[in-house]
């Protein structure tokens, strides 16, 4: 152990524990820009220099480690003038239109100049004109906001594994773009939207499309359907205050319903959908011998991730649509028939905790009868933009339900918004099916947890069936090259592309470096999803009653003809840049 004092205040550590860690230890705050805890960890912004007495420069309290003995002030006059001046720096170059930035009241520099008592700039000159890059559905990147504070890059190559965005150019220049410069729509980016959780201020955002969904509630003409992830409502909440993992389900379905829409449903009703179609699919490929592993195909991210860098290995993935773009073509087929409503008036709008899915719905073969599945997606973030713009006090609301029939949903639908989720909900549905009874035993504990990888066997009629559950586009590929090399003995995979789950989308409510640091999110949403789960009545998707229902009188069975038709696609091999 090492002894040291901050601001007098005796501190013990372990060794190879940094200054800054171990300030937060004793609730001794440093402020930091460029620290991202195990992923950016540079010292490149220096926002976090300290004392140590006995030294005559500052030290870098993000990187620089504990010694014993060692006298540490955090917070003296020479400090926070050093302090005042890097961001002065930092803001020099920074075009500062925060009034109009998307991520005013949410930007770590906007926070750290109010607190710096920022109110002119002192060494203000010359600033960098960069073009915005608004051409992917999905993302922005906008450098002309950027501090090179590198977060982005370290997400994308560190924990990601994909190089998409680096540093380029040098001094003044430097700046942080793609391979030629060019869109991120057009070289090998997934559009997971970590980068964008990542980023301090407004350098990354989600491309905006409330004002499309605006324009569709207040057409006459249009019917306009809402559907809402499962992740969804265990976040929002912390957009008005609420703490972290708060289900604010029934607070969500009232306002959504203040906003306007005809029709406010579950998008988990689409998930027991999926698993109906994605469970029968995995039998009939494990009855048959047809290829294995059967991977699932309903993360939108992973499956760009697939298409680009593993074309080889495309007819292993599932040829289900992803639950919200499933729910869109019942909607448009069954439900606009069963109602009478003209399906071309119906506009499906779907509220995710993802931005890829902004490219999901753009992709061609999402669509059924010349329509289109889905018409807008939106975020965690757009949607409460959406509430505050219509002047709801979210937290004063009452609880209201999800319409029927569309928002009727299992537990098992539930569970999608967390890593291993649909795995576990597929499993029950198969395990039900080949067993041929109703089985007790229903959480699979194994692939749970936000473990990058993990694996597991499990005994179904007499079948051992080995699975692979991975999150996060490194583990994915690590899973990817051992079935490219067929060194794997796997039958069932679980990819998704965000670190967590949906929970941790790249639309979620974004959370300071410091949050992420000291606060485990992931866990504290992903209690919320399972609570959900333990507290359905029904929690196996094929016992949805709704469903059996949409079977018997349209669909006839799981991966039959108009299943086929409304509720599966196929993928294609993607160029990794576009140029």
């Amino acid at each position: 152990m090492i002894h040291l004092t901050i601001d007098d205040i005796p501190v013990e550590v372990e060794d190879g524990v940094t200054i800054l860690e171990a300030a937060r230890k004793v609730n001794i705050n440093i402020p930091t820009l460029c620290f991202l805890k195990e992923i950016n960890e540079m010292g490149d912004c220096r926002m976090c220099i300290v004392e140590v007495e006995g030294r005559n420069n500052f030290a870098t309290s993000c990187i620089q480690k504990c010694e014993e003995g060692m006298v540490v002030h955090t917070h003296t006059s020479e400090v926070m003038k050093a302090r005042k001046m890097i961001l002065d720096l930092i803001l020099s170059n920074h075009h500062r239109e925060c009034l109009t930035c998307i991520r005013s009241g949410n930007c770590e520099l906007q926070a750290l100049a109010d607190k710096y008592n920022i109110k002119g700039i002192e060494y203000d000159g010359e600033k960098g004109e960069h073009e915005i890059d608004d051409k992917s559905p999905s993302i922005v990147r906008d450098f002309n906001k950027c501090i090179l504070c590198r977060r982005c890059v370290a997400t994308c190559k560190n924990v990601q594994n994909i190089g998409a965005i680096e540093c380029t150019k040098r001094g003044f220049d430097s700046c942080i773009s793609t391979a030629c410069d060019q869109s991120l729509n057009d070289v090998d980016c997934t559009l997971c939207g970590q980068c964008i959780a990542s980023c301090p201020t407004g350098a990354l955002h989600e491309k905006d499309n409330t004002q499309e969904v605006w324009d569709m509630i207040h057409d006459k003409d249009t019917y306009t359907i809402v559907q809402t992830a499962p992740a969804v409502r265990v976040a929002l909440g912390e957009e008005f205050g609420l703490p972290i993992g708060t289900n604010v389900k029934g607070k969500m379905v009232t306002a959504l319903k203040r906003l306007g829409f005809d029709k406010v449903f579950d998008t988990n009703t689409g998930a027991d959908f999926t698993i109906m179609e994605e469970a029968n699919e995995f039998i009939n490929r494990i009855t048959n011998g047809e290829t294995m592993p059967m991977m699932t195909s309903c993360c939108p991210a992973w499956v760009r991730f697939a298409e680009k860098n593993y074309p080889d290995l495309l007819d292993h993935l599932s040829s289900c649509k992803s639950p919200h773009q499933m729910f869109g073509g019942v909607l448009k087929s069954y439900y606009a028939k069963k109602n009478n409503i003209d399906p071309e008036k119906i506009k499906v709008i779907s509220v995710m905790p993802c931005v890829a899915k902004k490219f999901e719905k753009t992709r061609s073969e999402m669509e059924a009868d010349g329509l289109r599945d889905v018409d807008a997606v939106i975020t965690t973030r757009e949607l409460a933009r959406m509430i505050k713009q219509h002047d709801i006090e979210f937290t004063e609301l009452e609880d209201d339900e999800f319409e029927n029939p569309m928002g009727e949903a299992t537990g098992a639908a539930a569970i999608f918004g967390v890593t291993g989720g649909v795995m576990e909900a597929a499993l029950r549905t198969a395990a039900d099916t080949l067993e041929g009874k109703d089985l007790k035993e229903i959480n699979y504990e194994a692939v749970r947890g936000k473990e990058g990888i993990k694996k597991a066997s499990v005994n179904i009629a007499g079948k051992e069936i080995k699975i692979v559950v991975a999150s996060g586009l490194k583990n994915a590929r690590i899973i990817m090259d051992e079935i490219r090399s067929g060194k794997a003995d796997y039958q069932f995979v679980e990819i998704m592309a965000c670190p967590g789950g949906c929970i941790m989308g790249g639309g979620q409510p974004i959370k300071s470096s410091k949050i992420r640091s000291t606060v485990d999110v992931h866990k504290l949403r992903s209690d919320a999803i399972y609570s959900i789960d333990e507290k359905s009545t029904i929690r196996k998707s094929h016992e949805n009653p709704v469903v059996i229902e949409i079977y018997k009188e349209f669909f006839e069975k799981p991966c039959g003809h108009l299943s086929h038709k409304y509720l599966h696609t196929e993928y294609h091999e993607e160029k990794k840049y576009d140029f």
